[in-house]
């Protein structure tokens, strides 16, 4: 029986999990749980993931969240199929990408996500203008993660070392969103090792199907936030 991923495309989080799918060439079934209808707060979905939150893998008898966990799962399980490496093939490759995972939710994940919250959806959600101070403070501390990441990237194509990998992907969809769908390409023109980065990994086959499945959400989230006026 294939796997069961919940979420949907435009999810950033599931976005995460269905890249791995996609570049594995895993046989899924994406069962659509809307946020945005309030399908996570459902009681049957709540009964699988008690934190109400998307995505959620069922394969056979196990339920796993947290789309870092689903990732590795993934990238483990399938190690023999579709994109070599992904999870690393020896112990020390693991090792590295386990810690450019962690670099991620610690440093240039965090700050995206900051900058996701104050651009897009505090305008578009909350209806409240955009504190301009913390996007600002927010862009000089991601610009230094950046700079570390251009110094590194100048050993390596990717973060792990020279094979693309989970630690790679995991960067996508939140970034996506600021650097591509809202517009932020100065904070990659001065930072060449980024850029080739980043653009090779937004190239791939498996992230081209992701945006062509969410891209007019991401792409209405955007225009909803900018044309928001303040009362």
């Amino acid at each position: 029986m294939a796997p069961k991923l919940y979420g949907t495309y435009y999810s950033l989080a599931t976005a995460k999990a269905i890249a791995v799918m996609l570049e594995k060439e895993v046989d899924f079934e994406l069962v659509r749980v809307s946020v945005k209808d309030g399908e996570h707060r459902k009681p049957e979905y709540l009964a699988k993931q008690p934190f109400g939150l998307v995505p959620l893998l069922e394969d056979e008898d196990l339920k796993l969240f947290e789309s870092g966990a689903i990732m590795r799962y993934i990238a483990d399980k399938y190690e023999a199929q579709g994109t070599p490496k992904l999870y690393g093939s020896t112990k020390a490759e693991r090792a590295l990408v386990e810690q450019w995972m962690e670099v991620e939710v610690g440093t240039w994940g965090a700050h995206m996500q900051v900058l996701v919250r104050e651009l897009i959806f505090t305008p578009m959600l909350q209806k409240k203008p955009t504190n301009q101070q913390t996007v600002e403070d927010t862009k000089v501390k991601l610009q230094k993660v950046m700079d570390t990441y251009e110094a590194h990237l100048t050993k390596h194509q990717y973060l792990a070392g020279d094979f693309v990998s989970i630690a790679d992907l995991v960067h996508l969809p939140v970034s996506y969103l600021i650097l591509n769908e809202y517009g932020m390409p100065g904070l990659l023109s001065s930072r060449p090792r980024v850029a080739a980065w980043w653009e090779a990994i937004t190239s791939r086959p498996s992230w081209k199907e992701i945006v062509k499945n969410s891209g007019a959400d991401w792409e209405s989230w955007v225009k909803a936030a900018k044309s928001f006026k303040p009362q």
